[in-house]
């Protein structure tokens, strides 16, 4: 059974930092991973996404604030988010896909709550 579940969620002040986890499981293959978040309101957005060989792409908005890294081994991918500021604010989600086609599978979790405020 495919699963993708995200941590690392919470409250923090403004100019910190957080770093989310993502653990797929039930998944073969694994071929890019992803942090989308959503903000009230909002349309779920990009954040960064992590191919297997680890070539990211991020948003503009985070660009030199956020790094997205995985771990093969363990289907797991991270976002370390530095810097952080209220408008970071959001339900941060981890998408999976598994395949290189653009019909492949994809895969999302129940979102994790980021929220940046003093």
């Amino acid at each position: 059974q495919a699963q993708v579940v995200e941590s690392g969620g919470g409250l923090v002040q403004p100019g910190g930092s957080l770093r989310l986890s993502c653990a797929a499981s039930g998944i073969r293959p694994i071929t890019s991973m992803g942090w989308y978040r959503q903000s009230p309101g909002k349309q779920r957005e990009l954040v960064a996404t992590i191919g297997r060989g680890g070539r990211t792409n991020y948003a503009d908005f985070v660009r030199g604030r956020f790094t997205a890294s995985r771990d093969n081994a363990e289907n797991t991918a991270y976002l370390q988010m530095n810097s952080l500021k209220p408008e970071d604010t959001a339900v941060y989600y981890c998408n999976v896909r598994s395949g290189i086609a653009v019909e492949s599978p994809v895969y999302w979790g129940q979102g994790t709550q980021v929220t940046v405020s003093s």
